[in-house]
């Protein structure tokens, strides 16, 4: 009991601030594990939450001081548009559908688990809006589910009866979403690949590791709008440190020992990608894992730096740099930080808008 209670500690969330008297809204939280991650369907969350790692839950924990959180769990290596329609099922409460086109494209089944009677949310409707928090390469699921709620696709419309498509796929519920916020996501792509080429070095051109490629993310990103009627907010991270000759290297202090190499091997990597994207100096800070200046607003949209005092909708409200490594979002691993005051305070800013 003691090596448990070492493990998942028992924290004081008391101390944590909720001011509810400030808060105009009042609408459900989803959060959405990145690549490789778990949530609360899959067994493994049970023994090391993915939001918490060995801090404990933070989803229950949030809860308790009453917000209406819930941890999705979506395919950990699936591509971003399989992921957005399981977060979707999970959410409606429906079976997975991928699209008639999309499946075949890429063949595979069409139809996936059925949620009905395992829903992760009591309701979710114009009224009942969610906020969609996305981690890592869950930030591009939330923002491709965003994108098909508000306009649906062209191409699953073109193949498939009326009676048979997905409403997933029909689009004209943007109002269904409040806010969608991206952590640490590399919602530009990420170096931690390099600069090879996608459509020759991965063989599942429908993976999660086809779509973080710096071409795939950008073609992706030109397939997302911004809502007049949906907050964004994107969140990066740095755990490095710039040095003399401007490369960038890990700050051993904040970056976990699994990331130094990684982080210092982005914190020198510039160059061109197949496509013709050049990637300079800009891109060399990063959490050892995605690149800080990807996990701000994505290149094809419109974005401000964060003012709390006057935040609009329809525009990517870019968040001062975290100071953490790629998981310092999720608690870390083994160097535990107690991140459930950040998301407290998070989620009253945006309750108080």
């Amino acid at each position: 009991m003691t090596a448990i209670m070492f493990l998942f500690p028992t924290l004081n969330v008391s101390k944590i601030s909720v001011n509810k008297d400030s808060w105009k809204t009042d609408y459900a939280y989803v959060y959405c594990h990145g690549l490789s991650g778990w949530g609360s369907y899959d067994f493994q969350y049970r023994l090391m939450p993915y939001w918490g790692m060995f801090g404990g839950d933070m989803i229950k924990n949030l809860n308790h001081l009453g917000y209406e959180c819930y941890s999705a769990s979506v395919d950990p290596q699936g591509s971003a548009w399989d992921r957005a329609c399981e977060l979707y099922a999970q959410l409606s409460g429906t079976r997975v559908d991928y699209g008639k086109e999309h499946s075949e494209k890429f063949g595979h089944e069409r139809f996936g688990e059925d949620f009905s009677n395992k829903r992760l949310i009591p309701d979710w409707s114009s009224e009942e809006k969610i906020n969609l928090l996305g981690h890592s390469f869950g930030g591009v699921t939330v923002r491709l589910l965003a994108e098909l709620m508000a306009n649906g696709s062209s191409e699953e419309k073109a193949v498939t009866d009326e009676s048979e498509i997905s409403p997933l796929f029909t689009g004209g519920k943007a109002d269904w979403i409040y806010s969608v916020t991206t952590l640490a996501a590399p919602s530009n792509g990420t170096t931690a690949y390099g600069f090879g080429d996608a459509d020759r070095e991965v063989a599942n051109h429908d993976s999660a590791a086809y779509d973080m490629y710096i071409d795939k993310a950008m073609a992706i990103n030109e397939k997302i709008s911004t809502q007049e009627c949906t907050y964004y907010f994107a969140i990066p991270c740095s755990s490095t440190i710039k040095n003399a000759d401007g490369t960038y290297s890990a700050d051993n202090e904040l970056t976990e020992a699994i990331f130094r190499s990684s982080a210092n091997e982005m914190g020198r990597l510039t160059g061109i990608t197949p496509g013709g994207y050049v990637v300079d100096e800009t891109w060399l800070e990063n959490d050892g894992l995605v690149n800080t200046v990807s996990a701000k607003a994505p290149s094809s949209a419109p974005s401000t730096p964060l003012d709390r005092s006057n935040i609009k909708p329809g525009i990517w409200n870019v968040a001062e740099t975290y100071k953490g490594d790629h998981m310092a979002f999720n608690g870390d691993l083994f160097s535990p930080n107690n991140i459930r005051p950040f998301f407290a305070d998070w989620m009253n800013m945006i309750n108080g808008i």
